[in-house]
């Protein structure tokens, strides 16, 4: 764990995981509706293992759950603009004077916010992963950096069809983009979306995880080295 400072001067701390090389190119992950737990923390160890520093910002100041309805209330008790434009823009300025380069990716609610920070000046390229904020909070006039998204066809959180309505204001705003989509729920790159325990609207698929894995990482390879 490590601490960084916000834009306004407060304190949040974050997961960090490092690789072997030193001044090797960052990415920002944001969480789930869980919390900062052991299966995002395993997210940032594999972008570690994969050469990236990845830093994990704690939105919910030590606040973790297993329990949908607690995850729901916490992320309904979250400032969404302050999340995106204090904790991540912090955690992107601090790792920017590490890394020649910086980029930011998210899960389910992790991906909504990942679209409201894409306008960070710190950003070079982002990945989303099946989460989508409403449609008119994204000023996609100010997103200057490549976006690359994963998305579920049959996720119930997030509906295909706001995805097409999302690549549309994107092109308006002549956002360089690639999105792809699965025949897959939600969660379905995440490993514990499974068995009896999951919610019934989320479904782990480990084929269909490990082609986005190796298109997200190859996409950071691309633009951020």
């Amino acid at each position: 764990m490590v601490n960084f400072t916000r834009p306004d001067g407060k304190a949040v701390q974050g997961y960090l995981a490092e690789p072997a090389a030193s001044n090797a190119p960052a990415i920002v992950v944001i969480q789930e509706w869980w919390g900062l737990n052991d299966q995002i923390k395993g997210v940032a160890d594999r972008l570690a293992s994969a050469g990236f520093q990845a830093l994990v910002p704690d939105l919910y100041r030590g606040k973790a759950t297993v329990e949908q309805e607690e995850a729901h209330h916490l992320m309904t008790g979250l400032d969404f603009g302050d999340a995106a434009s204090q904790d991540i823009r912090g955690a992107l300025q601090f790792l920017k004077p590490r890394a020649p380069k910086v980029g930011l990716t998210g899960f389910c609610m992790g991906g909504a916010l990942t679209l409201l920070a894409a306008q960070a000046p710190e950003l070079d390229a982002a990945v989303v992963w099946y989460g989508c904020p409403p449609l008119e909070y994204i000023d996609a006039s100010k997103i200057k950096i490549p976006l690359q998204g994963h998305w579920a066809t049959q996720d119930e959180f997030f509906k295909i069809d706001t995805v097409a309505a999302l690549e549309e204001k994107l092109k308006a705003a002549d956002v360089s983009f690639e999105f792809h989509r699965y025949l897959a729920h939600h969660a379905f790159a995440n490993e514990e979306a499974v068995g009896p325990g999951r919610i019934a609207a989320t479904q782990y698929d480990p084929v269909w995880a490990q082609q986005a894995w190796d298109r997200a990482l190859r996409f950071f390879g691309k633009h951020l080295g």
